[in-house]
């Protein structure tokens, strides 16, 4: 008996030490979590190292230590997650390092004040009295070049009530998937107003879409005469050449009403409170798009808009083009280089381009 007894209480703690394996599906999502937190901080550490690269106008030198320290933080933090005794520490302790960059990073104001490119130095802004709208700076730039011009600004008063027409304008310069798109307000008298939404760069400062993730700059309006904004794609651009085309909008007249007053808005906004471009979400499209909201049936939100050369078809497929002609046929009459070549200067620049476009006006209902 006492044998019995010994070797019960020698086999109790030995079974108590071998605990059952977790079921199968338990550790293949618990493997799954790991790996997913894995990548996760591999993210972190790639986006922390470039917003630390680009960080707010410092030296290069500063610039490039503090990124060089936080990789080497991150390689140090992905090392104890590897390790299961350390997982869940380094998992914590680099959390909280990545939050002290996020939020120095979120803290960098965007400004008003820089020494800006020419093309970019003047604030444009409105003045609104009931339907009448003074619209001041307006570009209208004297090009001998792309980069040799002579600055020109005027101001114009617009009749809200004689908006009749919006165009659509796409320019291409790297293949069929990335365009340029802004619109051009149209007024009864052969009036136009064209407003692009593109980035404020510095003097000496070039674009690049990676630093556009991570505040290197300020959202702009253009709000330009189609014989600059246009004429300057078309006639002035060579390294790359762009393509442009002119789309004529379909839809109620009372949104395109709203759409030219949230445009307004903005533009006064950010004389006022200036605001960061970014890549993805506030671009030349995306911008865009996020006015049209304020109209009921704007446009729902789809990948052909983050991939803005489509934006025209996707259009055409939800009926806000001319669909009485194929899409071919009506992007090859868009297309109006050769016409704004020939008409350069001439003051009915606005009326030649668009010869042989639909006579589209919106509608009153639609």
């Amino acid at each position: 008996m006492s044998v019995r007894n010994r070797a019960s209480n020698t086999a109790g703690p030995s079974v108590a030490r071998n605990k059952p394996p977790a079921p199968p599906l338990k550790r293949i999502a618990r493997l799954a979590g790991t790996v997913f937190v894995g990548l996760l901080l591999v993210c972190m550490a790639a986006w922390g190292v470039l917003a630390l690269y680009y960080f707010d106008h410092e030296s290069l030198t500063l610039r490039t230590g503090l990124a060089a320290a936080f990789a080497l933080a991150s390689l140090i933090g992905l090392v104890g997650f590897a390790l299961p005794r350390w997982r869940w520490r380094a998992f914590t302790v680099y959390l909280a390092l990545f939050a002290v960059v996020l939020l120095s990073w979120r803290a960098i104001e965007p400004s008003n004040d820089r020494d800006w490119q020419p093309d970019v130095a003047v604030l444009p802004y409105a003045s609104i009295d009931g339907d009448r709208i003074t619209v001041h700076n307006i570009r209208n730039f004297d090009y001998r070049t792309e980069t040799d011009f002579t600055p020109g600004y005027y101001d114009k008063t617009f009749d809200l009530r004689k908006l009749d027409g919006v165009d659509l304008i796409a320019t291409y310069w790297m293949g069929p998937a990335v365009a340029h798109i802004f619109l051009s307000f149209d007024f009864e008298g052969g009036d136009h107003l064209a407003i692009s939404i593109e980035t404020r760069k510095e003097r000496g400062e070039a674009y690049s879409t990676i630093e556009g993730f991570f505040r290197q700059y300020e959202l702009y309006y253009v709000v330009a005469d189609e014989r600059d904004v246009i004429r300057l794609r078309t006639n002035y651009r060579k390294d790359p050449p762009e393509d442009v085309y002119v789309y004529r909008l379909y839809g109620p007249i009372e949104n395109a009403r709203h759409l030219f007053l949230q445009y307004i808005k903005e533009i006064n906004a950010l004389k006022d409170r200036p605001e960061w471009y970014n890549t993805l979400t506030t671009n030349c499209t995306t911008a865009i798009w996020m006015h049209t909201r304020i109209n009921p049936g704007h446009p729902p939100l789809s990948w052909k808009i983050l991939a803005s050369g489509y934006v025209p078809e996707y259009l055409y497929e939800i009926g806000r083009l001319d669909s009485s002609l194929p899409f071919a046929e009506l992007q090859r009459r868009a297309h109006v280089n050769a016409r704004a070549q020939a008409a350069d200067k001439a003051a009915d620049f606005s009326r030649q381009i668009r010869a042989g476009l639909p006579e589209a006006k919106l509608s009153a209902s639609h």
